[in-house]
């Protein structure tokens, strides 16, 4: 049985992966693959095991018929988008010889190789891939809880019945109001993901209610595209005038938010002072998803994982992608999530079958909106880094949206930014 530190050093002794190096380890008979949750690190991780191993026998759990996509929901909040063109479902993976169970996972036992369901479904593995996304640290923040988020002080950092509720409340906010955003600590689920938010709200306000006011909380000093997101504010919405629409509280500014009292729907900061809202979005702080806890894979509030492959470094044998693992420098997203899955697949596959598991290049792009027709991308390829079990961003390798662009080129990436969903979708789900 391979240990972890020869795993480890197999893991750094390999080549560097590429998809052309699929169809060479899934020459062998596949080997059974239980993988927990559907979203775009497991749904990814079912569609590419099957593909390079069409004899393996592919199961996902997933506990929802339909997945809400949390990329491109902020165009919902701005009366941009259609909810509906978030959902997807499984009919197409289906289709594809996985099999699909729709059943809420209760336990993962290593030892004995076996995932039980809440239905009584006992399922049994050669690997597990678990991709159990985000939960959220309620308790960081007095006065916060499960019970508020979903009644009046929403999150809406998981896309679905709070996005539509959320929309209905700025809906309903009279003009002249104020929309509060709290922005957590890093790291937390995908980071421009509160000042893309901050940014459609703001333009749905200055077309149907433009006398209304944002405050962003923020509990950090710098946030990711910060340059391009205030270029936008500037262009769009007068940041850094009197006349702004939106007011950003740094951390070191005080704005770290420790209290809230919904019954008055006000906001404490930690040095700012109080803050009452019309609407209050408060995106607490995160931590990996309550199946890394119940299955004994956490280590602190995230999943330490073997960078190359996403094995769990305290329970061989399962891999935990997307969100919920620590992959250091890259970004939790969903392009994140859709790299690593398949470079996971890939180690999977070669450790299946006692093979030496390739050393990847992951990707991550992300695409943010700040109004119409103006986008901006950051893109980043990583190298896995064996000896110290990390990912390093490849020097030179992808890139940022030049600041002060022409406008066409806003445009364009607005569009780019569109077509990089449908595509992803189209590669997670199959639809």
């Amino acid at each position: 049985m391979t240990t972890r530190r020869t795993f480890l050093h197999l893991a750094g002794a390999s080549a560097a992966l590429g998809l052309a190096g699929f169809p060479s380890i899934a020459r062998a008979a596949g080997p059974r693959v239980v993988i927990v949750g559907g979203g775009p690190a497991g749904a990814t991780a079912a569609r590419y095991l099957k593909r390079y191993a069409p004899d393996a026998e592919v199961t996902l759990v997933e506990a929802n018929p339909t997945y809400t996509t949390c990329f491109m929901s902020n165009e919902v909040l701005a009366g941009d988008r259609s909810f509906d063109t978030l959902q997807v479902g499984y009919d197409a993976m289906r289709a594809e010889g996985i099999t699909v169970v729709h059943d809420r996972v209760t336990g993962v036992d290593a030892t004995a190789r076996t995932v039980t369901t809440q239905g009584g479904d006992t399922l049994s593995f050669d690997r597990c891939m678990v991709a159990p996304g985000i939960d959220f640290k309620y308790d960081a923040i007095e006065g916060y809880s499960a019970e508020v988020a979903d009644s009046t002080m929403l999150h809406a950092w998981k896309a679905g019945p709070q996005t539509q509720a959320l929309r209905q409340q700025l809906e309903s906010m009279e003009d002249g109001g104020t929309f509060v955003l709290v922005s957590p600590p890093n790291p937390f689920r995908c980071p421009p993901g509160p000042y893309e938010r901050v940014s459609l709200v703001a333009s749905y306000f200055k077309r149907h209610k433009p006398r209304s006011k944002i405050i962003l909380l923020d509990a950090k000093d710098k946030f990711s595209k910060q340059g391009l997101f205030t270029e936008a504010w500037e262009k769009l919405y007068g940041f850094g005038t009197d006349d702004s629409m939106i007011e950003w509280i740094s951390g070191s500014n005080g704005g770290g938010v420790t209290k809230v009292d919904p019954s008055t729907m006000t906001v404490s900061s930690a040095g700012a002072g109080d803050f009452k809202g019309d609407v209050v979005n408060i995106i607490p702080p995160q931590k990996a998803g309550r199946l890394a806890f119940d299955a004994g894979l956490a280590d602190g509030d995230w999943v330490t994982v073997n960078k190359g492959t996403f094995e769990c470094l305290d329970v061989p044998g399962i891999h935990v992608l997307g969100d919920a693992s620590a992959a250091a420098a890259m970004p939790k997203s969903a392009s994140s999530a859709n790299s690593q899955a398949k470079a996971a697949v890939a180690g999977v596959l070669a450790l299946a079958r006692d093979q030496e598991p390739p050393s990847p290049k992951l990707a991550n792009a992300c695409y943010s909106i700040a109004g119409p027709e103006f986008g901006f991308s950051v893109a980043a390829v990583y190298q896995f880094d064996d000896f110290e079990n990390h990912l390093k961003p490849i020097e030179g390798a992808g890139g940022v949206s030049p600041a002060n662009a022409d406008p066409s080129i806003r445009a364009r990436e607005e569009v780019y930014a569109h077509s990089w969903f449908e595509n992803i979708k189209t590669d997670v789900w199959g639809v």
